[in-house]
């Protein structure tokens, strides 16, 4: 890996350091399930519902020393980041359903690309996510108009050439309008997506649904409309809280304790809740019957900067968060999460990989252990574990 130095300061990133400090880095219709097996036939000969697993992972942020990275791992002809995510891809393969989160916009072809602060990032990011096992990303942060309406279009746009859905910005009023929608075990689960900024860019004129912003009221009749679209789950990805910050918010709690309040006939509508955002692992909770996690931390990022302008190797700690839903005993009720896991995982940088901490340990690699005991301490902070949450493998 090359050499890492410190991202040099520009007039852009002192107008957005504010709204963007913990994103610095020291270079130092649905479609069909494609994992679940058929179900067993019922009595009568009709399949009996099949349930899922669903996998969401956290921050995908590239910086330039992860684009460096990338060109090495492809022998200097393009970009190549799969090996980064191969430590996870058993993982995230294995899911019915996998979600991520890719924070940043793409470049155009062949560059130039740029990290922190305003990013373009390889768009040879999407095809690596695909073949790591992710089904759908969420598309909206606070990064998501560093390019503006260019670099949103060409994100999806290389999503779209990948196979992975997405949520959360648009390139038309139609499809900002339209859930993303996608067939997991018998269900049909619906993915909605909202940032809480865009780093002070604003909305591209005449296109006030390019990117969705946290709005309670909005989010509610957003998930009331995925149910009317077919729904059986419907899973909120929030990009929200502060960073740096290991307990959330104010506004996480608040907007957390909404959004598991609102029912529809008395069941729920919205059945899951992931975060983005802190740059740093969050505590799981269950709220109101519903599982939230605060914050996933980062996938892939450089050596991060905290406000102390320290490197803070938090900013490489995230989560696997998995949840297997199953089918409700009465048609039209509640998919209910029957096992709720999370995956402790560390970017290392030194290695340019993300580490399944678990999976290393269990192989002889103990210089993880402080770094899983931290994880499992920071997520299991409110209580979870006492409402089944375990960490997994």
């Amino acid at each position: 890996m090359p050499p890492r130095t410190r991202t040099g300061a520009t007039a852009l990133a002192a107008v957005l350091l504010a709204a963007a400090t913990g994103c610095a880095a020291q270079d130092r219709a649905p479609e069909a399930p494609r994992r679940t097996p058929h179900p067993p036939a019922a009595p009568g000969g009709a399949s009996a519902p099949a349930g899922f697993t669903l996998v969401a992972s956290g921050d995908v942020l590239p910086h330039d020393s992860i684009i460096r990275q990338a060109s090495a791992d492809a022998g200097g002809a393009g970009y190549d980041f799969r090996p980064m995510l191969s430590g996870v891809k058993p993982v995230v393969s294995a899911a019915d359903l996998a979600i991520c989160h890719m924070e940043t916009v793409y470049g155009e072809e062949g560059g130039p690309y740029t990290g922190y602060p305003a990013f373009k990032s390889p768009p040879e990011i999407a095809a690596a996510l695909k073949e790591t096992g992710y089904d759908s990303c969420s598309t909206a942060s606070n990064h998501t108009l560093d390019d503006g309406a260019a670099g949103l279009r060409r994100t999806l746009d290389a999503l779209d050439k990948a196979g992975v859905r997405h949520a959360g910005s648009a390139r038309t009023a139609e499809e900002a309008g339209r859930p993303a929608l996608l067939k997991a075990g018998s269900a049909t689960v619906a993915q909605l997506a909202y940032t809480y900024d865009t780093n002070g860019y604003p909305l591209p004129e005449g296109q006030p649904w390019a990117v969705d912003l946290i709005d309670e009221q909005k989010i509610i009749a957003d998930a009331r409309a995925a149910r009317r679209a077919g729904a059986d789950v419907v899973v909120v990805s929030v990009h929200w809280g502060t960073e740096w910050q290991t307990a959330p918010d104010d506004r996480q709690l608040t907007l957390g304790r909404a959004l598991t309040a609102s029912t529809t006939g008395g069941r729920p509508d919205i059945d899951l809740v992931l975060g983005t955002h802190a740059h740093i692992p969050q505590a799981y909770e269950k709220v109101n019957g519903t599982w939230i996690v605060y914050g996933m931390g980062d996938q892939i990022a450089g050596d991060m900067i905290n406000y102390e302008g320290s490197y803070d190797k938090r900013g490489n700690q995230g989560t696997l968060a998995r949840f297997t839903f199953a089918p409700p005993a009465a048609q039209g009720g509640r998919w209910e999460v029957s096992r709720a896991e999370f995956l402790p995982q560390f970017f290392d940088t030194a290695r340019g990989r993300v580490v399944n901490l678990n999976a290393a340990i269990g192989k002889g690699e103990e210089q993880y252990t402080e770094t899983r005991d931290t994880i499992r301490e920071v997520v299991l902070g409110r209580g979870a574990a006492r409402d089944g949450l375990v960490m997994g493998e």
